[in-house]
């Protein structure tokens, strides 16, 4: 169901420039090059997807802001 809301443009302005805190960041950065030397532990590779996922929604959530907004990826 499609629901057409208003919001302060500054409101949505704030969710497109919406990041990754930069030690999560540089977490996800240390795991994904641990993952391609194969160096992974279990709980190692949950993080890694937990953090993708995060990264992801993360995203397309911006994307939306930035659409809503006339804008292009910054």
């Amino acid at each position: 169901m499609d629901t057409t809301i208003s919001a302060p443009a500054k409101w949505v302005e704030t969710i497109g420039e919406l990041r990754l805190p930069s030690k999560t960041d540089s977490r996800l950065q240390q795991l994904m090059d641990r993952n391609n030397d194969g160096k992974l532990s279990i709980l190692e590779r949950e993080e890694l997807e937990a953090l993708v996922e995060l990264s992801e929604r993360l995203s397309l959530v911006r994307a939306e802001a930035l659409h809503l907004l006339g804008r292009g990826p910054q």
